[in-house]
């Protein structure tokens, strides 16, 4: 584990969903890989600890990614004419079936993870495609680049074109069952988890074969859920049974209550749906880039936080065009405005003090203990040089943190910490 040691700095971490603590040129202290909180000045047992200065820079949580899909890093920015399902078959598909060439894997997942690590996101859940092999290459450069990750093999056994589609639902859990395998107790940063890409990709014998094996390897889940309204009425066709997309998911036992679950999207899901995801503590990934750039729509984010739902942000690179989870929250903010003023008054615009917490605590839940300084957290920490933004006027740490959301770029981000390990 790390040694004890100190940062000192402003340094900014939320306190719930409505506060921000703000703390000036204070202490916060790392031992063993945890937060042991924030001081003004350090108590006598500390006296002899490193102390790493970073004078009047902002030191505040490392960032939380819930969904980013790892092969789609290559085209990002293009495709945005289209919407989501004409998406995929035109960009998606094509460019994912591309990671069977082990060569072309490396060299685009290592691209892919040095974007990440100088970045302001410490964790990531994360989307590789169906190919095992290009799977453990990225898990191998995640395990290598000291962040933490989720990372999920897809399964797709229909609708995915002759490119990019397992043949049957028991070739799709043969290959699941390989992964699993090689990746046993290899890695201690990066975990497994399972990826049904979405029903519309997985025949019912697969979802099937893949509960049983949700169950044997006790693995988290991520997918797709409610995103798009075509989508929406095609799993009605294809699952005609369920009540709702995220019934189609629950009779399979692959929707929350005993395995920690994230579902993307959620633009569009009806009451009972938001019922049932409250019910399975199933974590909502927010993705407003994406639901934008595909004219998927404006989930009502703001309901399910007061809601006491378990909600973060995604950045869906590369249904949205950058993996900075700031931008997500600038993005988040302004979405819920229009939803606010277009759709449903009923519903606030999203707060700082919101966006904030869903960056952070909200999405940081999902790995447990993380996103916060409060004593007992796992230290994630990035550190933001934000003196260019400061022009000539004198603005207080909230403040600051609001134009860090807006205006900074992913190389203002000049020291960055996970688990107490410095990354750079």
């Amino acid at each position: 584990m790390t040694k004890t040691y100190a940062l000192k700095g402003n340094i900014i971490y939320s306190k719930n969903q409505n506060e921000i603590n703000c703390f000036e040129n204070s202490y916060l202290i790392c031992q063993d890989g945890k937060s042991m909180g924030v001081f003004e000045k350090l108590d006598e047992k500390y006296k002899d600890i490193e102390v790493i200065d970073f004078g009047e820079k902002i030191i505040c949580p490392g960032l939380t990614d819930l969904h980013i899909h790892a092969p789609q890093y290559n085209f990002r920015g293009m495709g945005m004419d289209l919407e989501l399902l004409d998406w995929l078959n035109t960009y998606t598909f094509p460019s994912e079936a591309k990671f069977k060439d082990e060569d072309y894997a490396k060299r685009s997942y290592q691209r892919f993870v040095d974007y990440l690590k100088y970045g302001p996101n410490t964790r990531h859940v994360i989307f590789a495609s169906l190919h095992v092999k290009s799977t453990q290459i990225l898990m191998d450069l995640m395990e290598e680049s000291k962040m933490v990750s989720f990372v999920g093999k897809v399964n797709m056994d229909r609708n995915g074109g002759v490119d990019l589609e397992e043949k049957d639902a028991d070739e799709s859990e043969k290959a699941t069952l390989d992964w699993l395998e090689s990746i046993k107790g290899k890695y201690k940063n990066t975990y497994p988890i399972l990826t049904p890409r979405f029903i519309p990709s997985c025949t019912d014998e697969l979802l099937e074969k893949l509960r049983k094996i949700k169950d044997e390897y006790n693995l988290p889940i991520q997918s797709h859920l409610s995103e798009n309204l075509g989508e929406i009425e095609w799993v009605k066709e294809l699952i005609p049974k369920a009540k709702f997309y995220g019934d189609a998911y629950n009779i399979f036992d692959l929707f929350g209550k005993n395995n920690k679950t994230v579902m993307a999207h959620c633009v569009y899901s009806n009451d009972d749906e938001q019922d049932l995801i409250k019910e399975n503590e199933v974590f909502i990934a927010h993705c407003p880039d994406s639901n934008t750039n595909l004219t998927s729509g404006i989930a009502p984010a703001g309901k399910y936080l007061r809601e006491g739902q378990k909600i973060g942000l995604g950045s869906d690179v590369a249904g949205g065009t950058h993996a900075s989870i700031f931008k997500a929250m600038a993005d988040a903010i302004k979405v819920s405005k229009l939803r606010y003023r277009l759709v449903d008054e009923k519903i606030k615009p999203l707060s700082l003090e919101e966006a904030f917490y869903m960056a952070t605590l909200g999405g940081g839940e999902f790995f447990g203990k993380v996103g916060s300084f409060e004593k007992g957290y796992e230290f994630d920490a990035i550190v933001i040089d934000d003196e260019k933004l400061l022009e000539e006027d004198k603005f207080n740490l909230k403040q600051r943190l609001e134009r860090i959301v807006y205006l900074s770029k992913d190389e203002d981000v000049v020291s960055k910490f996970v688990r107490g390990n410095k990354i750079f």
